[in-house]
């Protein structure tokens, strides 16, 4: 089995279980899981469920979900329809299958574009709400982007294959088949091969000067790239040139800048003078050598880490001052940094590029410590077996894509049994899963809806504000009560479609509205839900469980019946007025509901109780690192600081101690101090000396 059929045979195994444990169709836990990778990767800013079919053969209309308002995407239209086989083996289809499965599509669209049409359906109907959306946005779309998501691999190559006539609005489409969730799924989204050809498809190579020097460690260049070129580079491939991190920063896109576009209108010969240029990565280049000098022929998988409001602003410059672009020019330091050391390279790059903001993308990255802080704690910390369950088990944080895969991949067939049984796979989170949990859990389930990368981008805000005034509150029971909201989350997305009162639609915002709102009538002045129990348990306690169900069943009246004058549902889930709506309303609990609840006190003084837990194991751990460097470690560190007048008195009495082990044993403070001066005596050169 290679493996592309291995992911598929997961794939399946994986829908299958969503869609039987959940009450809902394979193709509809298909669309759930897979289109976040379309969000993560820039190819759509979100990717919202909304199904309607109706007709057969040359009269099929079919759609599956949308990329949201196109207002808020630079007026790209995004429409996205599923070709899911249910098949225990590896299905293909080539170019000629895609009209068949993109022309109901574009069928839709056109038809949608009719008030008719859209007053033929009723209001709940997905059909209805997308029309409407196309109906009231059209005179603001500059382009139609259509995804074709497929668990089935695709043989063909290019785009040449005739398609139905979209209405004269430009129009792009892109294939997403079990092959490229595979590469993705395995490496992220910036492996993607992306190869930039100036010399054959914008015009001609880039003048450029070498950087650096012969056998460097890293390559790097100075270019200064035309802006119609990079205009035309960006139309092409938009956000996706934005390095992932900083695209979650930014929310999507490259927002656009007033005083840059105003340059490039009336003063276009001033623009490189005026502009900082941009920062930029790649995983090669190719180089030719012309009668100018060196010039940059090619880049594979070009990643913009600093520049993205320049970048858009020229992008915007093609509509509105076309003839001053091609006076235009920007510098661009481009750097060729190899994907295995692309994780500590770019971030850094990053963080030194934007120190003049608070918050910047460098918060983003996956080596954030943050991030490799909750990882540590999800490969060690160790929850007891759930009631009727023999093996404890672990709940596996993935800070960046393909460490749950690779992991596994590198596995003997044993040894892969006794890891799926420590780390089941239903105990999987990544990075916008967690942010989904939190934010729920904090009232703030209108930014959950508005989808995966742009809730990720608050949350990652949050978080860097609060880790530099102090990181201390994220501790082992921070995370212990974070899988206790994870459990919450997961078993509200089995029960939702199971409930009678559900049409179908919408899963996503009642799950996240509905947590929202538990949480929030239980944390009360004196008492707040018991979060500490439900990890302990690894469940959800029966009077939670239906104080959870009565809650969904009142956000799915407040989702599905808006104010006057509002007609889709998922937009206005978006907003905070629907969830003040919810939070509003007085529901009536059972009397089961006061036992999920704790003391504030108590649930302080479990706080209290980890922070010294930590304190003390902190101080074994310094003391033992004291105590095995050895009395003459320390004899030889003393002697070498007071030689340099480096140490403080208390510094000379401390070490004194570390000296005279065993005799004499510093206790935990001591240690502490020890190990700090130890830092500073190093960083003077002890140990290189």
């Amino acid at each position: 089995m290679n493996d592309l059929e291995e992911y598929h045979q997961n794939l399946m195994a994986d829908i299958r279980r969503e869609a039987d444990a959940s009450g809902i169709y394979p193709v509809e836990a298909f669309f759930e899981r897979m289109s976040e990778r379309l969000t993560e990767a820039g190819e759509l800013e979100v990717a919202d469920r909304a199904y309607y079919q109706s007709g057969d053969g040359g009269q099929k209309l079919r759609i599956d979900g949308y990329a949201g308002d196109p207002r808020d995407s630079e007026g790209v239209l995004g429409l996205i329809i599923c070709d899911f086989v249910d098949s225990d083996g590896v299905q293909t289809f080539g170019r000629p299958d895609v009209p068949r499965i993109l022309n109901p599509l574009i069928r839709f669209m056109n038809m949608a574009k009719s008030e008719a049409f859209r007053d033929s359906l009723n209001e709940a109907n997905p059909g209805f709400q997308i029309s409407d959306l196309i109906i009231t946005t059209w005179a603001k779309v500059t382009k139609v982007k259509l995804i074709l998501m497929s668990n089935r691999q695709y043989v063909g190559r290019g785009d040449a294959e005739p398609l139905q006539d979209p209405g004269g609005m430009p129009t792009t489409w892109s294939v997403w088949d079990l092959a490229r969730f595979e590469r993705f799924d395995r490496s992220g989204p910036s492996r993607e091969d992306r190869v930039i050809d100036f010399e054959t498809d914008f015009g001609a190579p880039i003048p450029a000067l070498r950087a650096s020097q012969s056998g460097s460690a890293l390559e790097s260049y100075l270019l200064i790239v035309p802006g119609e070129q990079l205009a035309a580079i960006y139309d092409k491939w938009g956000a996706k040139l934005l390095e992932a991190n900083v695209r979650s920063f930014l929310q999507a896109r490259a927002k656009t800048n007033k005083g840059i576009q105003k340059t490039i209108k009336d003063e276009p010969e001033l623009f490189f003078p005026y502009n900082n240029g941009l920062s930029a990565t790649a995983d090669s280049v190719s180089c030719v050598r012309t009668d100018d000098g060196l010039a940059v022929a090619s880049i594979t998988n070009l990643q913009i880490v600093n520049g993205a409001q320049t970048t858009g602003s020229i992008h915007a410059g093609l509509k509105s001052a076309k003839d001053q672009l091609s006076q235009v020019f920007v510098q661009m330091k481009l750097t060729v940094v190899p994907p295995d050391r692309s994780e500590d390279i770019v971030p850094k790059i990053s963080e030194y590029a934007n120190t003049q903001n608070k918050v910047n993308a460098a918060d983003f990255f996956s080596n954030h410590p943050f991030h490799i802080r909750m990882e540590q704690f999800s490969r060690h910390i160790i929850f007891t077996a759930r009631e009727g369950e023999r093996h404890d088990t672990k709940w596996f944080y993935e800070r960046s894509r393909g460490q749950f895969i690779n992991a596994r991949a590198r596995l003997t067939a044993a040894q892969q049994k006794k890891f799926d049984l420590e780390f089941p796979k239903s105990q999987l989170f990544s990075k916008t899963d967690l942010a989904k949990f939190e934010f729920s859990a904090t009232g703030q389930p209108h930014i959950v809806s508005r989808g995966a990368q742009k809730n990720f981008a608050d949350f990652a805000k949050a978080i860097g504000e609060a880790w530099s005034k102090s990181d201390s509150g994220y501790d082992e029971l921070w995370y212990k009560r974070l899988i206790s909201k994870a459990i919450i989350f997961r078993w509200l997305e089995t029960e939702v479609p199971k409930q009678p009162w559900y049409e179908g639609g919408y899963r996503a915002n009642i799950v996240t509205y509905a947590m929202a709102k538990v949480l929030s009538d239980a944390n009360r002045e004196k008492q707040v839900l018991d979060l500490d129990a439900i990890w302990r348990r690894q469940s959800v306690p029966d009077a939670l469980q239906r104080a959870l169900l009565l809650a969904a069943a009142e956000a799915h009246d407040v989702i599905t019946h808006p104010p006057t004058g509002v007609r889709n549902m998922s937009e206005w889930a978006k907003n905070q007025a629907c969830w003040n709506g919810l939070k509003g309303r007085a529901l009536k609990y059972d009397d089961g509901f006061e036992g999920c609840l704790t003391l504030v006190d108590t649930a302080k003084a479990a706080k209290r109780d980890e922070k010294a837990k930590k304190t003390m194991t902190e101080g074994i751990n310094t003391q033992s690192e004291v105590v095995t460097l050895g009395a003459l470690f320390w004899s030889e560190a003393l002697a070498w600081g007071r030689e340099r007048r480096l140490v403080t008195p208390k510094d000379m009495q401390i070490l004194e101690i570390c000296a005279s082990m065993p005799r004499r044993i510093p206790s935990d403070l001591q240690a502490r101090h020890a190990m700090d001066a130890l830092g500073r005596l190093r960083d003077q050169g002890f140990d290189e000396a």
